[in-house]
């Protein structure tokens, strides 16, 4: 599925998806790859997003919870 037409604008700052990569280990962070990995970011969110909705309403009910997001997110091996 290309979720690249789904996220629109940047919703996660720069400077936060800098701040988790040198959370991973790294000295320096060049800027086309802190662009790359909030896109990648944002994506899958979109992605998990819509499918713990489906989830929700699998069970009856409107609201998402904590549970549908960690199904979700368990589907992708996250």
């Amino acid at each position: 599925m290309n979720c690249s037409r789904l996220v629109k604008g940047g919703e996660i700052s720069s400077a936060a998806v800098r701040r988790l990569i040198r959370k991973g280990g790294a000295g320096r962070v060049g800027g086309d790859a802190a662009k790359e990995l909030r896109k990648v970011i944002e994506e899958l969110a979109v992605i998990i997003g819509k499918e713990s909705i489906e989830m929700a309403k699998h069970a009856g009910r409107t609201t998402v919870r904590a549970e549908d997001i960690r199904l979700a997110a368990k589907r992708h091996q996250l």
